[in-house]
């Protein structure tokens, strides 16, 4: 097994950061050096403290408050696979060096781990002390001869890198509709795409994963090489490892048709809402190179309380206004301000992304699913909606988006605990966004109670489905639980397997772990 040591320059700049810490008021006992210098000597260059530009640039980037409010020791940012590799034996070996004297349990150097950094809760890619690897410098695209596969970075982001790529080639990938997601924690999570109805999830299109284990061995985890790690990354988060590459399927694309369209909110726009999605929805009318969601809104931010509602529309085919939608696209009360186009996919993105915000001051989210029905249900949901946010409407300067899309018609190659070529499902989040972090117990008291009362109509009516999508859930939801208890399971076995220490179960900040 190959060793790392520090060489003379290594070792000289340690020790130059043990008389910093002397004489800032250290001198007369001995220290550890913390986590944050280990690694500084070992990867110099690539770890910037709080008050530098580095450090100061990594957390503006986060596109949620609570995640901007996290103050980390340091920040890592990894140039290749080789400084992931590096970092995660230096942090296996603190973490064993720091056993107690009954060997029970390894202290744990803590760290985080961020790529497009847009999760929405605090700790999910971030953290308070300890060390936050940001991946962003790991954001290579590459693809194939023939177009079929794109080896993506693990820190890409699909707006900026990987899609601005894919399309000199014609073709596009599976990856995020809005600016900002990253690869990582998308794909790991499960993915839902613009092709998500013809190819199900992302992660259903993944030919290979290059991965750094906890102890620190770089694998590529394939169907063939390593088939159960492969499979647990298919919805099982950061639980086994470090994702540096993806190797994914690439399709043929030219244009893309599809935009947002606006409505004047009114009982009856509604009501040919809950009739247009439950005729969407209808097995005799599946089109799968259709994927859409209906956003409705509410907020009081402009002083008064007010209601919206659009639809996010969009044909993988280069065919404008097809009939698929044509329930929606003639609804009276539409409004002419429109995105509808045709574009490439990258265009797609980012004109999608000029009506949403680049960041929020605080932000709840909370994901539920089940099987459509006929339009008496929407109705109902709807007007459940409609009447839950009387109780919201007192927070300051709130506004909360209720956002409906069919669920990704898998083909089972994930570990996400879903029916493959199923159809008929259907997933919400309600999302709410306000400035004030004195109003996060409240705002979420009430979230939980519109989902909740949700949850007893569907259950009553036997629509029911446990399944939380891991990329929209709370950390107070279970989105791995949801996979079922075969699954869970399952995933608990690769992680003893692959990660026998559990450094990525109680070393790593954030995600939801399979031993929760």
């Amino acid at each position: 097994m190959r060793r790392s040591y520090l060489n003379c320059s290594q070792m000289l700049r340690l020790l130059l950061s043990l008389l910093v810490a002397a004489s800032a008021g250290v001198v007369g006992h001995s220290r550890n050096p913390s986590i944050c210098e280990l690694v500084d000597a070992q990867l110099p260059g690539r770890v910037s403290y709080p008050g530098t530009a580095g450090y100061n640039n990594s957390q503006k980037a986060y596109f949620a408050g609570q995640e901007r409010d996290l103050s980390p020791g340091c920040v890592f940012r990894p140039t290749n696979t080789d400084d992931v590799s590096r970092f995660v034996k230096l942090v296996g070996s603190e973490r064993q060096s720091g056993r107690s004297p009954r060997g029970s349990r390894p202290s744990s150097p803590k760290f985080a781990v961020r790529a497009g950094g847009h999760s929405l809760w605090a700790g999910a890619a971030n953290m308070n002390g300890g060390i936050t690897v940001d991946l962003r410098s790991l954001n290579s695209v590459v693809v194939s001869d023939d177009g079929a596969v794109a080896r993506i970075g693990g820190g890409a982001v699909y707006s900026s890198d990987v899609f601005p790529e894919v399309v000199k080639h014609n073709v596009t990938v599976m990856g995020g509709r809005i600016p900002g997601i990253g690869v990582g924690g998308f794909t790991t999570a499960g993915g839902m795409t613009f092709l998500s109805r013809r190819n199900g999830w992302t992660c259903d299109n993944v030919y290979g994963y290059e991965v750094v284990l906890a102890s620190g061995e770089v694998v590529y985890a394939t169907a063939s090489s390593s088939p159960d790690l492969w499979l647990a990354l298919k919805g099982g988060s950061s639980n086994f490892g470090i994702v540096t590459r993806f190797d994914v399927a690439a399709f043929p694309q030219d244009l893309m048709w599809g935009g947002v369209i606006l409505f004047n909110y009114s009982q009856s726009v509604l009501e040919g809402h809950a009739e247009a999605f439950s005729n969407f929805m209808r097995p005799e009318n599946f089109d799968d190179l259709a994927m859409m969601s209906i956003i409705f809104g509410f907020t009081n931010a402009g002083g008064s309380p007010t209601f919206s509602v659009s639809d996010a529309i969009f044909y993988s085919d280069g065919v404008e206004f097809p009939p698929v939608y044509q329930n929606f696209t003639s609804m009276p009360g539409i409004l002419p301000v429109n995105t509808l186009a045709l574009n490439n996919v990258a265009d797609l993105v980012n004109g999608f992304g000029a009506v949403l915000p680049q960041s929020v001051d605080r932000i709840y989210e909370l994901v539920y699913s089940f099987k459509t029905s006929d339009a008496a249900l929407y109705k109902q949901l709807f007007r459940a909606w409609e009447k839950w946010t009387d109780t919201i409407a007192d927070i300051q300067g709130v506004s909360v988006q209720y956002l409906i899309q069919p669920l990704p018609v898998t083909n089972g190659t994930n570990s996400l605990g879903l029916t493959p070529n199923a159809k008929d499902g259907v997933t919400v989040c309600i999302t709410a966004t306000y400035p004030n972090a004195a109003d996060d117990k409240v705002v979420e008291k009430r979230v939980k109670a519109f989902l909740e009362g949700q949850v007893k109509i569907l259950r009553k009516k036997d629509l029911f489905i446990p399944f939380q999508y891991l990329g929209y859930a709370d950390k107070s939801q279970d989105p791995i639980g949801s996979y079922g208890r075969a699954i869970k399971r399952q995933l608990q076995a690769v992680s003893r397997k692959y990660d026998p220490n559990g450094l990525f179960q109680d070393g790593i900040s954030g995600s939801f772990k399979v031993f929760a």
